[in-house]
């Protein structure tokens, strides 16, 4: 459901993956992962306003998940307890990112509610306290917290930025589909020892993305999707899917391909960014 609201509110932007290796499995289940982050400009929007009381309030949560599970929720509910902040908040989400498309939506939201609040209720909690907190909402978590593009390793957290990454137009495509991302990661068929990659390979050329042969063998409209996209732009897929991307240099020519997407695909043309929408809205806060 779409809420529109006054203001200018606070951007919770999609990321992809520019590639994602598993390279192993820990003893706890757990697995290690190399992948790059880049953000997009464009995702979701949240608006915060105070309440008294402690009370905490959100519109515009996932349909079927109640309240109290809505990572939004959580996410506030955690900062709350953890600075023991009186006061409360009314959250309104307008979701634009599908769900259980590999976007890092959910986490997003959870980090521009931590990044938000902590501005609001003037915390003065450092990021590294915010992403700690993070990390115990969502693996996805702190990269978001921390906005800037990165190279992250182990279930995720440990973050290298890279500012060096080019920022092209990407198109991606949503083929109306939610997948799970434990499902892919529980299939015995799943790559797990993918030799690891080091930064100048990967700003090269090279990686890809571990996930996405398990994917399209359970989900052939992805593969579909692939195949439609690569007739244009070599094409893949983000994180555990379901949306797949491919990067071109000009936004008149991403937009052009956008315009021949088939029912019932839809889609989207965003900038990627180095540095998260997220950081420039708070810098705008002051």
């Amino acid at each position: 459901m779409r809420f529109a609201r006054e203001g200018e509110g606070w951007p919770a932007p999609a990321k992809i993956n520019r590639f994602l290796h598993v390279t192993g499995q820990r003893a706890d289940g757990y697995h290690e992962l190399q992948t790059v982050f880049q953000f997009l400009d464009y995702g979701d929007r949240l608006w915060f306003e105070r309440l008294p009381g402690g009370l905490l309030e959100l519109t515009g949560g996932l349909p079927g998940v109640a309240t109290e599970d809505d990572l939004v929720f959580r996410a506030a509910r955690a900062l709350q307890r953890l600075s023991g902040y009186p006061g409360g908040v009314r959250i309104t989400l307008d979701k634009r990112l599908p769900v259980g498309g590999g976007l890092g939506g959910g986490s997003s939201d959870a980090a521009t509610t931590l990044v938000a609040l902590n501005h609001l209720w003037q915390l003065g909690l450092d990021v590294h306290d915010l992403a700690d907190l993070g990390l115990q909402l969502g693996a996805d978590v702190p990269v978001f917290v921390h906005g800037q593009a990165a190279w992250a390793e182990g279930v995720g957290e440990r973050l290298t930025p890279l500012d060096q990454l080019d920022s092209p137009w990407f198109l991606v495509l949503d083929p109306a589909l939610s997948i799970s991302t434990a499902e892919i990661f529980s299939d015995p068929q799943l790559t797990r020892n993918t030799r690891p990659l080091k930064i100048p390979a990967f700003l090269s050329g090279a990686g890809a993305n571990d996930l996405q042969a398990v994917v399209v063998r359970h989900y052939p409209e992805v593969a579909n999707a692939l195949n439609w996209l690569s007739k244009y732009q070599p094409a893949r897929m983000t994180g555990s899917g379901a949306c797949v991307f491919a990067a071109f240099p000009e936004e008149a020519e991403a937009r052009a391909v956008l315009e021949q997407l088939p029912a019932p695909w839809t889609g989207f043309v965003a900038r990627g960014c180095n540095r998260s929408p997220l950081m420039e809205r708070l810098a705008r806060a002051g």
